[in-house]
């Protein structure tokens, strides 16, 4: 009996038990759904984390004040307030450096005639807008000439603007807010950017760091100093400098520790992004169990297989077969079952995926790799588990399988 005949003989087979092949194809359409599922939903979280860390900034840096110490126990990051706008002003524009941004913050009450709500309102410098990517929807940013003069204007948010007049679209360009009872001037609205998980700069207020820190907050010092390097490969070397900048600036010496910190944004990528795989391998390693799962319920049905059809078998081999083309019949019946099964899991997989990614509201990504490693694995396991049966009844006597009631 040739290849295609073998092949015609065990699709006959596994149609005249339409619901034993089903059921028993659906461990394996559960076990490659499963990996297909969660696999893409961890892709998703890693392109997302990694899409919002970069939505922080472009090759960002940022420099936080140090940590407290008192008494043996040391407070979070930023817990002293060791960084001024002179830092700002000692980290200089070069090679490795292309903006440097301080920055302060505070959540205040906004009034705008009938409107008000409480948002975060932000003391920066002009340079803030090509750290963070900003972009003017209506009116303008904040110049050098309103940070020097300690200018009472402000750039809204579009979220902010729906809060105060009622329409993002509204135009609020020249109009008078009052922030803390202060009274601002409206000079621009950001284009909508939404939420990046850490913050949300649509419901942000921007103004000019001068004015905040002597009109609101009434201090000095700043939340943190954000520092775009020229490119991916400088972050290092800008780290570097800052570092030197700042151990001048507040005249610390060699083996004394700092009392601020350098955060390097391609170091929490990488930290993220690491964290997000290990989850994803980790995910699909326990939904890969159900795949082996549904290999032994593969081999369990086919050897009960092997015993309903002995004296089919013992007829096969009295007539002529070989004991190879009964291998061959049982192991390509098993081969079918899980390959079908894997199709089946591949597409179910990928809707899941995409089902859940709607339902939590992230993006999923399906990679070629992991539909290809799936569909191979359950290949694979219809020929391992496919084996022994197909052995067993390729090893039968004819004379006894003749016999057997």
């Amino acid at each position: 009996m040739n290849f295609f005949e073998s092949i015609r003989v065990s699709l006959r087979a596994l149609q005249a038990n339409k619901l034993r092949s089903a059921l028993t194809m659906l461990g394996m359409i559960i076990g490659v759904a499963a990996v297909i599922a969660m696999v893409g939903i961890g892709n998703g979280a890693t392109a997302s984390i990694t899409s919002r860390i970069q939505g922080l900034g472009s090759n960002l840096l940022t420099i936080s004040p140090g940590q407290s110490n008192a008494g043996g126990v040391r407070g979070g990051a930023g817990s002293i307030t060791t960084l001024t706008l002179t830092d700002a002003d000692k980290i200089q524009l070069d090679t490795a450096v292309k903006a440097v941004a301080p920055f302060t913050d505070n959540d205040y009450q906004v009034v705008l005639g009938s409107g008000n709500t409480s948002t975060q309102i932000t003391g920066t410098t002009d340079s803030y807008a090509t750290i963070k990517n900003v972009t003017i929807a209506s009116g303008r940013f904040i110049t050098k000439a309103d940070v020097d003069s300690n200018a009472r204007v402000a750039v809204l948010g579009p979220t902010v603007v729906t809060n105060l007049m009622g329409d993002a679209n509204a135009d609020i360009i020249g109009k008078t807010i009052k922030i803390n009872s202060i009274p601002f001037q409206v000079i621009g609205v950001t284009t909508s950017t939404g939420s990046t998980g850490f913050m949300n700069s649509d419901d942000m207020i921007l103004a000019p760091i001068t004015t905040v820190q002597s009109r609101l907050i009434g201090k000095k010092t700043l939340r943190s100093i954000l520092v775009s390097a020229t490119s991916a490969d400088q972050m290092q070397t800008a780290q570097d400098e800052i570092t030197l900048a700042l151990h001048q600036a507040h005249n610390i010496k060699t083996g004394k520790a700092d009392d601020f910190t350098v955060q390097n944004q391609a170091d929490t990528l990488a930290t993220m992004t690491g964290v997000t795989q290990t989850l994803t391998m980790l995910l699909g390693g326990i939904a890969g169990i159900s795949l082996l799962v549904g290999g032994i319920g593969i081999m369990n049905i086919m050897l009960v297989s092997v015993t309903e059809r002995t004296r089919e078998i013992g007829i096969r081999k009295a007539i002529g077969a070989k004991s190879k083309d009964i291998l061959l019949q049982f192991l390509i019946e098993a081969i079918v079952l899980s390959v079908l099964g894997g199709g089946i899991g591949i597409a179910l997989g990928t809707a899941g995926s995409s089902i859940i990614g709607t339902a939590l509201n992230m993006s999923t990504s399906i990679s070629l790799t992991s539909v290809l490693v799936a569909f191979g694995f359950s290949g694979a396991i219809g020929i391992i588990f496919g084996v022994f049966p197909a052995r067993k009844a390729a090893s039968m006597d004819p004379i006894d399988a003749l016999r057997f009631e």
